[in-house]
């Protein structure tokens, strides 16, 4: 839990960057991420220097060697990938490929923090940046994607980079919670600065999300557009405070149980990084373009998906895989991740996935096919209809949580409808905190799985009717949640697009 002077520290720290002329909210992230991995693993040096102090051995695999133990060159954890000279496992400096030689125990921010601006510029974009590069003892999703990693921060930002530094220095981050909370936090900057909105979705919202699935310690989950790995933290941290460690075991850990692809290099740093600072030492973050011909054919591999695709595109038949178009011939990416969630799931796997409400209610050919689909061939749990709010303010879409189980038999026959007219916050452009409406949907959900309540159709009527008016649809709502009238008008809408009965309003 993070106190309000640790918010402040940093406010500070960003502002310091705005302040010093850069603005660029991603950018802020993607440096404040290096300097927090660079701090990360001195902490881990630092542990194991105390550890082998205490044995009286010395340092396996030490990530920063120090020249004056002459047998660095058999134990330490670097190599380089161009090897300057063919004894430079024996040398006692660091070798750049450049030629420039510098002690590693220079890198650590322990020795750094101390240095002059200039020189500790100079210390980290000409040595430690290229070390972090070219390491490979540090086995870690976050150090994987760092081989086209810039730091971008002038010269002429030295003073700007010690002052970022030491109020970084400043911050405690001793524990589990606290470092995960405050890049978090962080992140949440990525929210309220104009067009980088759309890389993170609320976080209450996502924690509705994994309460409404409650991920279990033998699930794999994945996202398959995870940007900053949002729901995959929160399905980390459900995790955690609902199991105990002997349950989740290294799968949870080392991060096995994690998965989440992205096309973007930078999300992947820092979704690596979000995942490290909870404790998720290694998640399978990948680059992967999910809806690509080259991505295709990879199925029934996941127990659990969370994820809010993006829904604002078209793709080219030519370079969309071939099996999704098989299962949905369209151009809409919504609708081909909705397909993607279909063939990753395995047999019995759920899914929470945010979609725009055109998936519920569009009329062409591909939105019929697909929700029929979920109905008939599937297991379709509950749709949690969002205000066109909850995105602002950078969208004002109005959106949908679907729910469903894959089983390739059907078994969809009562659906739970909640229509969700406010989410906690005021629904303008502020976004203010008025309450957590967020909890009572999944209290509402809890209700109705235990209760079952929902009217069934009659038999005479279902039989004059098709096949699908066998399925009924419950639709509930918490008091204070929006009038009876309009949860009637979405019932009813549904039900006609899905020719069946509506329910009474709860």
């Amino acid at each position: 839990m993070l106190t309000g002077e640790i918010r402040n520290q940093v406010d500070r720290i960003w502002d310091t960057f705005w302040t010093g002329g850069i603005s660029n909210p991603l950018e802020v992230i993607e440096q404040l991420t290096y300097l927090l991995f660079i701090k990360r693993l001195d902490e881990i040096h630092t542990r194991a220097e105390n550890k082998a102090n205490t044995l009286g051995q010395p340092i396996e695999n030490p990530i920063f060697p120090d020249p004056d133990d002459s047998a660095v060159g058999s134990r330490h954890a670097l190599t380089l990938q161009e090897p300057t000279d063919p004894d430079v496992g024996q040398r006692r400096a660091f070798a750049l490929p450049n030629g420039d030689e510098w002690n590693p125990q220079d890198f650590r921010w322990s020795r750094f923090k101390n240095m002059p601006a200039e020189q500790m510029y100079q210390t980290i974009t000409e040595g430690v940046f290229p070390f972090m590069k070219q390491m490979t003892g540090e086995q870690t999703a976050f150090a994987a994607h760092m081989k086209d990693a810039r730091f971008t921060l002038p010269p002429e930002k030295a003073g700007l980079l010690a002052k970022v530094v030491d109020l970084l220095d400043k911050i405690p981050m001793d524990d589990r919670d606290t470092k995960g909370d405050l890049y978090e936090y962080m992140l949440s900057k990525l929210a309220t600065a104009g067009q980088n909105g759309q890389f993170r979705t609320p976080r209450h919202i996502i924690q509705m999300m994994v309460a409404l699935t409650e991920p279990r310690p033998d699930d794999t989950i994945c996202d398959p557009a995870c940007g900053t790995a949002g729901f995959l933290v929160a399905a980390a941290e459900y995790l955690y405070d609902n199991h105990s460690r002997t349950e989740l075991g290294q799968r949870y850990y080392q991060g096995e149980m994690f998965h989440g692809f992205d096309f973007d290099s930078t999300m992947l740093r820092v979704a690596s990084m979000n995942m490290l600072l909870h404790g998720i030492e290694n998640p399978l973050i990948q680059n992967r373009d999910s809806l690509s011909e080259g991505h295709g054919g990879v199925e029934n591999m996941y127990s659990l998906i969370l994820a809010n695709p993006p829904f604002a595109g078209s793709l080219d038949y030519e370079s969309t895989a071939k099996d999704l178009l098989a299962t949905v011939k369209t151009k809409k990416t919504e609708l081909l991740f909705l397909a993607l969630f279909l063939r990753l799931l395995k047999p019995g796997g759920r899914a929470a996935v945010i979609v725009p409400d055109g998936v519920l209610f569009g009329s062409s050919t591909a939105h019929q096919s697909l929700r029929q689909a979920l109905v008939e061939q599937q297991k379709l749990d509950g749709i949690i209809s969002m205000p066109s709010g909850v995105f602002k303010p950078y969208a004002g879409v109005s959106t949908a949580i679907v729910l469903f189980t894959k089983t390739d038999s059907g078994g969809t026959d009562d659906v739970w409808f909640y229509d969700m007219q406010a989410d906690g916050y005021s629904l303008d452009d502020k976004r203010m905190p008025l309450g957590n409406p967020a909890a009572s949907v999944v209290g509402q959900r809890h209700a109705f799985a235990e209760s079952r309540h929902a009217l069934t159709l009659p038999g005479k009527m279902a039989k004059r009717m098709n096949k699908t008016t066998s399925r009924t649809l419950w639709s509930g709502g918490a008091a204070g949640m929006g009038s009876a009238t309009s949860r009637a008008r979405r019932s009813r809408l549904w039900c006609r697009r899905r020719r069946l009965r509506p329910t009474a309003t709860i």
